[in-house]
């Protein structure tokens, strides 16, 4: 495999572009981004190509719309897969519930694509290829997708749903519907943002009212807010990834401590 200067030195030159035209289409990208940063210069291109220098990513993203690539792949030539951190970042839950970035298109085609090897219970060859591979996202709805992340101090939903825990939203679904369920595994779980934050579980609507109902053995109180004007529904919670023990144990005690009163009400 080429280095990654290489590789681009190749795609420019197949492009038939060259140094001074390269460094032209970045004066210009700076001009209309309305920073210097990402101009071109034929010696830091040199570099670039020619001794492996690391383009900024200013620069990088220079590269990746004058030689219309994409960022994300120039990204994995140099070890650096930005389109990995959904799933790396699994590993690292934060203390508090919160939203993630919509779902891309080529995230979805890479990572949620049905696989033979899925279709039976067996043990797989190799490690999936994201956080949430089990989770099947039809290609053509991807865009209406988010991930929600369940804090390490989010207690509400415990057991049902462990701290730490990333979930799947459809943003599509946003009516609350409390009244078709026999069993809490049936409920549906929403995702709420606040105005101090976001809440993952189970919601019941009354009038103007939003009202969270937390499981009864997290010995949490429910909460309450007017809508529109304090709560807004992100989605239905559609899958889960979560862990059976608790790999944030070695983040320290710190972390792991709840706020005084979190029995009566979750911080």
């Amino acid at each position: 495999m080429y280095p990654p200067g290489l590789r681009l030195r190749k795609i420019r030159e197949a492009q038939g572009l060259t140094y001074r035209e390269v460094e032209k289409a970045s004066y210009e990208i700076a001009v209309r981004r309305g920073r210097p940063d990402f101009i071109l210069h034929i010696s830091r291109l040199a570099d670039i190509e020619n001794r492996n220098v690391i383009p900024t990513l200013h620069k990088l993203y220079s590269l990746a719309t004058i030689l219309h690539l994409s960022p994300v792949e120039i990204s994995d030539w140099y070890e650096a897969p930005f389109d990995q951190t959904l799933r790396d970042g699994a590993s690292f839950p934060p203390p508090r519930t919160h939203l993630g970035e919509p779902l891309s298109t080529s995230v979805a085609l890479g990572s949620f694509s049905r696989h033979p090897e899925l279709q039976t219970t067996e043990i797989l060859k190799g490690p999936p290829s994201s956080a949430v591979a089990l989770l099947h996202v039809q290609d053509s709805a991807a865009g209406r997708f988010k991930y929600g992340y369940v804090g390490l101090s989010d207690r509400r939903m415990m057991p049902l749903l462990r701290p730490g825990s990333t979930v799947l939203i459809d943003t599509s679904l946003r009516r609350i519907e409390d009244a078709d369920w026999s069993n809490e595994y049936d409920r549906p779980l929403y995702f709420v943002e606040i105005r101090d934050g976001y809440r993952c579980g189970w919601f019941q609507k009354d009038k103007s009212r939003l009202i969270m109902q937390p499981h009864t053995l997290s010995r949490c109180t429910p909460e309450a807010w007017r809508t529109p004007e304090e709560a807004e529904v992100v989605g239905q919670v559609v899958g889960v990834t979560t862990y059976l023990n608790e790999p944030w144990a070695s983040y320290g005690q710190s972390t792991l401590e709840a706020p005084p009163g979190w029995t009566h009400k979750a911080q």
